[in-house]
């Protein structure tokens, strides 16, 4: 169960159907999951855990699982990274449906999202200095992958000054947050979520200054189109779902459900990182460790909830 509750919210967010728009679709009634990684290193074992059980969940019914490449920053994104990760994927046998996607081939749908929301007058042009946002205090127990400081709100511009703009390049776009309002989301994992607008995290990046979509808008906008009905991730994406469910809710469209797995650190307590060599997937495997060994490993000495 899914849903956003408004609790003593200063500015009210109704959904909104707009016109035109591909966006929006009925859950279908077949599961469909995806394996969503990023191109920008070697897989590692935290990545092994969670994309084996998104594997599991899709396969124990009978479902659907797509692969998709998340690969729209092209300064770190490299295709041998890519192509060590598809041959990785096979080597544990976690295999998937159909070609995989590349986020980097499909721009023209992310920038129809940001006319959209555009039009709405859900985001709007944060022109602040890469100095003024990092000088911002950042929300309590924020981890690294959810890391975004809060905007004060009268850094927001007036209603209206993002009509004048035909591009979304130059500039980075934000999406404006109801203040006060309470987004809550069940997890097959964590259970009840509980995240306040404003206060566990603020305005959030849409679309880079160099002209990039941020992970929030191009995920949504990939999981609406392929029709995913479960996302299987790190808990380290708890704060995102809050995030999403807002853009999910200004498009329109049904989001799916989460399953937010716990995260892999090594005997010394560090979560894993594309920089942790010594537990790359393909180091462990050429070195002799078979797939059911690591996923043991995994799982009696790497886990943390």
């Amino acid at each position: 169960m899914i849903f956003i509750c408004m609790q003593f919210a200063f500015r009210v967010y109704t959904p909104m159907n707009p016109p035109d728009t591909p966006l929006l679709m009925n859950s279908p009634s077949t599961y469909r999951g995806r394996l969503a990684p990023t191109p920008t290193g070697d897989l590692h074992l935290g990545h092994a855990r969670t994309f084996y059980q998104a594997w599991k969940r899709a396969r124990d019914v009978n479902g659907i699982l797509f692969l998709r490449m998340e690969d729209l920053d092209l300064n770190r994104c490299k295709p041998h990274f890519a192509q060590g990760m598809l041959e990785d994927l096979q080597r544990l046998g976690l295999n998937w449906d159909g070609e995989p996607v590349y986020q980097s081939r499909h721009a023209e749908q992310y920038l129809h999202t940001w006319q959209i929301l555009k039009a709405q007058g859900s985001i709007y042009p944060c022109t602040r200095s890469r100095k003024e946002i990092q000088s911002l205090p950042r929300p309590p127990q924020q981890d690294e992958q959810d890391a975004e400081p809060i905007i004060p709100p009268e850094w927001r511009p007036p209603s209206g000054a993002e009509q004048v703009y035909d591009r979304p390049d130059g500039v980075t776009w934000r999406f404006r947050v109801p203040d006060g309002e309470v987004i809550r989301f069940t997890d097959a994992v964590c259970g009840d979520i509980t995240l306040t607008a404003g206060r566990d995290f603020g305005d959030f990046s849409v679309w880079r200054r160099d002209n990039i979509p941020s992970y929030e808008l191009s995920v949504v906008v990939d999981d609406i189109r392929q029709q995913i009905t479960e996302v299987v991730r790190g808990q380290d994406l708890l704060r995102s779902t809050a995030r999403q469910l807002l853009l999910y809710r200004a498009l329109g469209a049904t989001p799916p459900a989460w399953c937010h797995q716990p995260l892999v650190r090594d005997s010394e307590g560090t979560r894993l990182s594309k920089r942790s060599h010594s537990q790359a997937l393909r180091t462990l495997l050429d070195a002799g460790k078979t797939p059911s060994e690591l996923f043991g490993e995994m799982e009696s000495h790497y886990t943390s909830v």
